[in-house]
């Protein structure tokens, strides 16, 4: 079974279940039989001091991936911590609807979840390819960029 959680710790509105959806849709669309993921939807401050904490970069991002266990576990178990704040102003300067940007996160955190990496250019086109494939699937938009 998988089991998508969300946090709310600043209490956004946020469209849960298709947060939900959109998560178990990328985890069973890489093999995932079950899994244990929360997302966390946190302000520009929290955000930072954790990029800062884990990744030494001093300022607000869009995603950070916290994996529990390894990709190909029995059990996937992480959390994704995702900056509302960021992904509103990145969806305004982008033109699109705030949900849908937040969908987009959720499903880049997924793909980091199962191993997918964005550090090299290669590494990031297959990634932003894994992004379309599945807002199709979800029947969005094309916005990964």
């Amino acid at each position: 079974m998988i089991r998508a959680s969300v946090a709310n710790p600043y209490e956004y509105p946020l469209d849960f279940q298709a947060l939900k959806a959109a998560a178990v849709a990328v985890l069973e669309g890489e093999g995932v039989r079950e899994a244990k993921v929360t997302f966390a939807f946190v302000d520009n401050a929290h955000i930072h001091r954790l990029n800062k904490q884990f990744l030494d970069h001093d300022e607000p991002t869009d995603v950070l991936t916290f994996p529990y266990t390894d990709p190909g576990a029995k059990k996937l178990e992480g959390e994704v911590v995702i900056g509302y704040e960021v992904a509103r102003e990145n969806a305004a300067d982008r033109g699109h609807e705030l949900n849908l940007e937040l969908l987009l996160y959720v499903v880049h955190g997924c793909l980091h979840l199962c191993g997918y990496d964005d550090s090299t250019d290669k590494a990031a086109a297959q990634m932003r390819a894994k992004e379309r494939e599945y807002l199709a699937k979800l029947g969005l938009p094309d916005i990964s960029g």
